[in-house]
């Protein structure tokens, strides 16, 4: 961040933010967690036993929330199974869970009044934490919520819902929202709550912040309806992210996301080397500030000043932003017209059958993402290239450094588990063989300026660029030249590329149960 005369600048690969001295923003934090695991998670515990294991982590909660606020942090998040861990059943998770009352119906401060509620004490320390430091807290923890199997169809058989919960506390000590996670993965000892939750929270720094969980940000709810459909622009995200390259490594899609929904994200993951668990950041549409260490054992805090974006919170119209897929002009780039074009009159191809002809020779199929990609290589030093899958279409025009390392163009159009992708993405090969092309690396020498282009049925498109050693990127320019074809493009990067992608979420295809 440099001062300048009038103001300050925010300031990324060529897109710069302007905001006024006056500017609205505030202090944020976020904290990964290298969190104390229960070595046999599937063995019941009592709940002093329980509460024994959680206040290891809840200690070092304690520690980092004081460090934050020393540093005018407003507002910390902790990521997700930070204070209990993983990997337990339904009926060994059982001493860990408290009951959180709904901030919509009940106002306490487990601090102020401990003795309200039974078996609160993970959320005392919570609300003590954040008392203590004057500042909003984000936690996440397992609860419980009993129901009755005679008037709620969804009841499970043990009369009781047991959710992966965020939960966050004011700066006087009183829980402001509660949030239930919504699409879980792989959590045996949670249920799906029985309806969607979309949940906010007011702040006085800031205005209006949302909150999902991990998992949640790949689905249309709640993310994408807090973010375009309720005009949050504000999120808190605790996560237990497995970083899986080349296209979902965390802090990769934490900067896409926030750049392609034009968000502030505050992203904090769990740290385990030994399940590939670490990324986390400080995310705004311009810049960001990040940490990812796959090999050290330690947590890490970052704390950093940000622009307030809730726009009712900002209100004067002199201080609307200019998100980074403006109109502005594209920088003048003499791009390769005459290389390995993908059809034999030079233009973007539009379907399966426009591309067969001129690059039949070169294109194959590897898998990426355990998804069978269509790919076709990069030859010499530029180029010109295409390749589609159906309708979806990806156009690339590259520079490139003269190294050995192999890079290919690849298209994937169809469902991934239960969500249906449409993906357009440059990715370094880990060797020659074509298929190594979507293996996992996270380093390259090549220097590559492109200008990449896909034909898309959604409008959901995360633009994505990761350099070498997980350095994230952004583009120079992105934005719609038509109604269904996205660009971006980037110049001057001064790492390796790994990956640069346009990641579609076509949500309407999703094979899972919507939201009414």
């Amino acid at each position: 961040m440099a001062l300048v005369v009038i103001g300050f600048v925010l300031c990324l690969s060529g897109l710069p933010l302007i905001l006024a001295a006056d500017y609205p923003s505030y202090v944020a934090a976020v904290y990964e967690h290298r969190v104390l695991l229960n070595p046999n998670p599937k063995l019941p515990l009592n709940r002093s036993s329980a509460l024994e294991h959680m206040k290891q982590n809840l200690r070092v909660f304690e520690e980092q929330t004081a460090l934050a606020a020393q540093q005018g942090a407003q507002i910390i998040v902790f990521p997700e199974d930070g204070i209990h861990g993983f990997f337990f059943t339904r009926e060994s998770i059982a001493g860990y869970l408290e009951a959180i009352p709904d901030p919509q119906k009940v106002t306490w401060s487990p601090c102020a009044d401990p003795l309200r509620f039974p078996d609160t004490e993970v959320l005392h320390n919570l609300s003590c934490m954040a008392l203590k430091n004057r500042l909003f807290l984000v936690a996440n923890m397992p609860s419980r919520l009993s129901c009755n199997r005679t008037v709620d169809p969804h009841c499970p058989a043990d009369g009781q819902y047991q959710f992966n919960t965020n939960v966050v506390f004011n700066d006087q000590g009183v829980i402001v929202a509660r949030y239930h996670k919504q699409n879980l993965y792989f959590e045996a000892s949670f249920d799906t709550p029985p309806e969607c939750e979309y949940i906010t929270f007011n702040t006085p720094f800031a205005g209006r912040f949302g909150t999902f969980i991990c998992y949640d940000i790949l689905f249309r709810d709640p993310a994408v309806t807090l973010v375009k459909e309720m005009g949050i622009r504000q999120i808190v995200f605790p996560t237990a992210w497995m970083n899986k390259l080349p296209l979902l490594a965390s802090v990769e899609f934490q900067r896409a996301f926030s750049y392609g929904t034009g968000i502030t994200l505050l992203a904090a993951n769990t740290h385990s080397t030994n399940y590939r668990m670490t990324g986390s950041g400080i995310f705004t549409p311009w810049d960001s500030l990040t940490y990812h260490d796959a090999k050290g054992d330690s947590g890490k805090l970052l704390v950093r000043r940000v622009p307030v974006l809730d726009p009712s919170f900002i209100g004067d119209d002199n201080h609307k932003l200019v998100y980074p897929s403006s109109n502005e002009s594209e920088k003048m780039h003499v791009w390769p017209t005459s290389s390995s074009k993908a059809n034999g009159d030079g233009k973007y191809c539009r379907k399966d059958s426009e591309c067969a002809e001129g690059t039949s020779s070169s294109i194959f199929n590897s898998i990426m993402m355990s998804d069978n990609f269509t790919l076709v290589s990069l030859q010499g030093t530029e180029g010109n290239i295409s390749v589609c899958s159906g309708s979806v279409c990806c156009h690339l025009l590259f520079r490139r450094s003269d190294t050995p390392e192999f890079y290919a163009l690849g298209v994937f159009n169809g469902l991934h588990r239960a969500y249906y992708l449409e993906i357009c993405a440059l990715v370094r090969c880990t060797s020659e063989k074509q298929s190594s092309c979507g293996g996992q690396t996270e380093y390259a020498e090549t220097l590559v300026d492109f200008r990449l282009t896909g034909t898309f049925t959604t409008p959901h498109v995360y633009p994505g660029i990761l350099g070498s050693g997980i350095t994230v990127d952004i583009p120079d320019h992105s934005g719609w030249e038509s109604e269904n074809q996205l660009y971006m493009s980037r110049t001057g990067m001064s790492t390796g590329l790994v990956t640069a992608m346009l990641y579609g979420r076509n949500y309407e295809k999703d094979n899972v149960k919507k939201c009414a």
